[in-house]
């Protein structure tokens, strides 16, 4: 099975395409999304629908992992995070593929065992995991 996963973001969206089989995972690609900041919000959104269609083409993914919105004491944050989130499942919906959405303590648990460690332990747990020399920065990449 081919993965793309999202951690998405309006400044800093990153994605990793993983195969797996038989419970080994190869990376395959990784990398990030950056939306001109200085963009209207509109075209942002629309910079990353367009950019996650190149990928998808480029790569022919089985299926769509994306961080679940989470809450947060910034509701302005909140919101512009769920517009960019709309943008990346609609091109995983128009490319028919099956949407998965993970809680990131979630996420941390599996990767970890702790719901609430850091980007960098996330990090180093994820490099041994796919068996990585270095791991890939920004952390946006191996959040995802």
């Amino acid at each position: 099975m081919r993965v793309l996963s999202i951690d998405p973001g309006l400044t800093v969206t990153g994605f990793s395409i993983i195969d797996s089989k038989n419970n080994n995972f190869n990376l395959l690609a990784y990398g990030t999304i950056k939306p001109p900041l200085k963009d209207a919000l509109s075209n942002r959104l629309n910079f990353l629908f367009e950019e996650t269609n190149k990928i998808l083409d480029q790569f022919m993914p089985n299926a769509f992992a994306i961080e679940d919105a989470f809450f947060s004491k910034n509701y302005k944050s909140a919101m512009v995070l769920g517009q960019a989130r709309g943008s990346l499942i609609l091109a995983a919906a128009q490319a028919n593929l099956r949407v998965y959405e993970y809680a990131p303590r979630k996420v941390k648990m599996s990767v970890c065992g702790n719901g609430a460690a850091s980007k960098e332990q996330v990090g180093y747990m994820v490099s041994k995991i796919l068996k990585l020399k270095k791991l890939p920065k920004p952390n946006d990449i191996s959040d995802a």
